[in-house]
């Protein structure tokens, strides 16, 4: 069914016209060599036509394919001042205009909406200082710490090369050889894999983050979007009977609740932690596998983001909008977290390949605030910046923000981060082992945080998707690493497959962990 805005529009005002702007006056007529002749080619609007036709389907992208859009507002409600110097953060109260798109990861462009799956959560924030993208997800963890492994694992995810089918045993052989994905497992297989809607989700950052302030000081900080009226999400049956009912029910369930006048509305926190309490903490800050616990790092609130405006055209507003971790503003940055390093080259890169060089001009990625620089040309240049000269000129200099090399000309204290950058090397190395320590945070949600009910909802989302795995060495050892976050979860899931038990993965202990304990500046591992 249209939307209100189509319903109440009324007759165009406008005249139908060719692409070069002619108005025609009969859009289905075709030019013809006499009544019953051929078509001819002069006729520019119906070959124009054609041929547009043909082209109008960029590349989805490789994840995140299936998705749904909306606009609104990010309001900070704190100021920030004692953690970071960015202008935006810094204002109680300061408004920016953003865009939010959520998705799938795995499916097609025509997959469905309910699908097991974690989904994105991109938000492009459109500061006076640049736009601002948050590239989220709806988990706190991903099943991955190392970027090589990335490309692999999505294969995994995707369909057989040969027989063109999701393939179980393909799926679990990539899990079962990478252990640390058991935690993100946990909460896929959970009833939170399967939201009930885009907009009834929570939004993490993973990744840890930078904020800096003037004198070069900074904070290690994740960031959380709470649904404002809380995350629901779907059993396994009642996502799966929507799978086949109404395949857009995301889509559609954002766009009605908008539309009806109900905006839905996150509240924002942070998580922050100094660089000396990173190198105390138990787990790896840059470890994309675990979380930072509330009771140590308890969140803290600095605004509220709105969704309240419908997009009018989802292709220009929805499926053009190019998100990356790379488009940062001042005094924010990335963390040296591999995987996020990854993702820096490789959001741009596929915005460059899908919508092309220039994708930063279209209308939904341009930002606020001008664009000067000596990028010039190429495809659909939109913004061309004049006769400003296109190198750095000494007759018409641009301004720049602080001095190379400095943060606005702040002191930095070099000798602390050079000792921090000694230990972040350090931690970098750590993370290719797997540990007792891999399995700490995935048991605690099977002992202490699930109840009898959410175990059991798991024991069977799980069956319902293991079972189809064919290859008995794939399938024990995956239950050799369920064995490892807890026995009795493992039995459970052998005996709701018809499979034998088996024992836990060895791995190494916690006590044999890779540690990192600062003394003079001197950073070892040690055994405690």
């Amino acid at each position: 069914m249209p939307s209100k805005t189509i319903m109440t529009i009324g007759p165009e005002s406008a005249h139908y016209t060719t692409s070069n702007g002619a108005p025609v006056s009969e859009p289905y007529a075709a030019q013809r060599l006499g009544l019953l002749g051929p078509l001819l080619l002069q006729d520019f609007h119906h070959i124009d036509l054609l041929a547009h036709f043909d082209r109008e389907r960029i590349p989805e992208r490789v994840v995140h394919a299936k998705g749904a859009g909306a606009h609104g507002t990010l309001q900070i409600t704190e100021d920030l001042t004692d953690i970071t110097s960015n202008p935006f953060l810094c204002q109680k109260g300061r408004k920016a205009k953003v865009t939010v798109r959520f998705s799938t990861v795995g499916g097609e462009s025509g997959s469905a909406d309910t699908a097991r799956d974690p989904r994105g959560f991109a938000i492009k924030i459109r500061t006076d200082d640049g736009n601002w993208d948050w590239v989220f997800n709806n988990t706190p963890v991903f099943f991955i710490r190392d970027p090589a492994k990335f490309p692999h694992f999505i294969h995994t995810q995707k369909r057989d090369p040969q027989t063109h089918l999701k393939d179980a045993d393909m799926f679990w052989d990539y899990l079962g050889q990478n252990p640390e994905s058991i935690h993100q497992i946990m909460i896929l297989f959970s009833d939170r894999g399967t939201p009930d809607g885009y907009h009834r989700m929570h939004g993490y950052s993973g990744h840890t983050y930078k904020w800096f302030k003037k004198d070069g000081s900074f904070v290690y900080t994740q960031v959380h979007l709470r649904a404002e009226a809380g995350f629901r999400t779907l059993s396994n049956a009642e996502a799966g009977k929507l799978a086949g009912e109404n395949p857009d029910y995301g889509i559609e369930s954002l766009f009605e609740t908008i539309e009806a006048g109900y905006p839905p509305a996150w509240n924002v926190f942070i998580q922050t932690m100094t660089p000396e309490q990173a190198e105390q903490f138990r787990y790896n800050i840059l470890d994309l596998t675990k979380v930072w616990p509330h009771k140590e790092f308890p969140l803290r609130k600095i605004g509220r983001m709105v969704l309240d405006e419908n997009p009018q055209n989802y292709f220009a507003e929805i499926e053009q909008a190019a998100f990356s971790p790379s488009h940062l503003v001042p005094y924010i940055e990335p963390s040296a977290d591999p995987v996020l390093q990854s993702r820096l080259f490789s959001y741009p890169d596929t915005h460059r390949h899908r919508l092309g060089t220039n994708y930063q001009q279209l209308p939904v990625n341009s930002p606020v605030n001008p664009v000067a620089n000596f990028q010039r040309d190429g495809a659909m240049t939109f913004v061309s910046q004049g006769a400003r000269p296109n190198y750095q000129s000494t007759i018409v200099p641009l301004r720049y923000h602080g001095e190379p090399g400095t943060l606005e000309g702040g002191a930095r204290d070099f000798e602390r981060e050079a000792k921090h950058e000694t230990f972040i090397g350090a931690a970098f190395r750590d993370l290719s082992e797997v540990t007792e320590l891999d399995f700490e945070q995935p048991r605690a949600l099977w002992e202490k945080v699930w109840n009898d009910a959410q175990r059991e909802a798991y024991v069977q989302n799980v069956a319902s998707h293991f079972k189809g795995v064919k290859n008995k060495e794939i399938r024990e050892r995956q239950l050799s690493v369920w064995a490892a976050v807890d026995q009795s979860l493992s039995d459970r899931i052998a005996k709701a497959v018809g499979a034998p038990t088996v024992k836990p993965l060895k791995v190494k202990p916690a006590s044999e962990a890779v540690r990192f304990r600062a003394n003079l500046g001197v950073y070892t591992s040690v055994r405690t």
